[in-house]
């Protein structure tokens, strides 16, 4: 099963490096990113709950004593995070910004440790170091004139941890019986009503109505950067290890990268870029060789 539940986190993190797509095309349109974020979460959530009351119905069913741990990965772990993300970008570059983004398997591996007990072993720090250090290569950082300022590394760093924190809200909802599903439905549910708080929603309600088309793309970028990855990595976290599961999602930088050569002409630096993408690909393939004589599951 571990084998399928890596699948299903490299799927997740796939599906999340082709975001950028969309919000280019979002962003061209005149829609900032806040509202972006309201679109992906409040048509994610609709979406599910649709589902949910279709076919599952018990996916609903939460204690009151439990509603902390959906409120900390719909709302810090999704909402806020996107807020301290997309603040970072505006102080500083989005190289930077990713930089200081990916500092988030840091952070879960350092929670699992006091939360879970995880161990540290030699194979998840060497993994650790060469996912980062192949997201700096990725991003251009040795290669360009990054302006840093107080106020976007405090940022940076706050969606690092908000972004590891979904692992760990996550995890802890699993151990308390929930399933993946309803994780991910309250997910939606909080982050969306969350982000509609903090928008205009003239803009996005005009863009959306103006055509089918329009309103289409929105689904299809809730569907693909939200529902199903979500969906996938909670369930992957069923199976294997948070700090497992954020170093094998460090795929998200490279398909990112792909994505912008391919769509956008956005070149990748030669041979920082490569090396970047080997790196990342690398400590995937090293985390998951199987250790002789490690019962305990990475």
């Amino acid at each position: 099963m571990k084998k399928i539940a890596l699948l299903l986190v490299i799927t997740a993190g796939t599906l999340w490096g082709m975001i950028g797509y969309f919000v280019r095309v979002l962003q061209s349109q005149g829609i900032n990113s806040m509202q972006i974020v309201s679109i992906r979460m409040v048509i994610s959530a609709v979406i599910f709950s649709l589902f949910a009351l279709i076919f599952k119905r018990n996916l609903f069913a939460i204690k009151p004593k439990d509603l902390w741990c959906f409120i900390g990965t719909g709302v810090i772990s999704v909402a806020v995070f996107s807020f301290c993300y997309f603040k970072c970008i505006e102080y500083s570059s989005l190289s930077m910004a990713s930089i200081l983004l990916y500092t988030a398997p840091i952070f879960v591996m350092l929670f699992s440790v006091f939360l879970f007990k995880e161990k540290l072993n030699s194979t998840k720090v060497i993994s650790l170091v060469m996912a980062f250090t192949g997201c700096l290569f990725v991003t251009g950082v040795f290669t360009s004139n990054t302006e840093i300022n107080t106020t976007a590394v405090i940022f940076g760093l706050m969606s690092g941890i908000c972004y590891a924190l979904y692992s760990i809200f996550s995890r802890l909802a699993l151990d308390k019986g929930y399933s993946p599903l309803t994780i991910t439905l309250y997910t939606f549910i909080f982050s969306g009503i969350a982000s509609v708080l903090v928008i205009d929603t003239k803009p996005v309600l005009t863009y959306m109505t103006k055509n089918p088309e329009n309103f289409f793309f929105c689904v299809i970028f809730a569907v693909l950067s939200s529902v199903l990855p979500y969906a996938t990595y909670t369930l992957g976290l069923k199976y294997i290890k948070p700090s497992t599961a954020s170093i094998v999602a460090s795929i998200e930088p490279v398909v990112a990268t792909v994505m912008g050569a391919l769509y956008f002409k956005e070149a990748v630096q030669i041979p920082f870029g490569y090396i970047g993408i080997s790196l990342v690909i690398g400590s995937i393939i090293l985390i998951n060789i199987p250790q002789k004589n490690k019962k305990e599951a990475q």
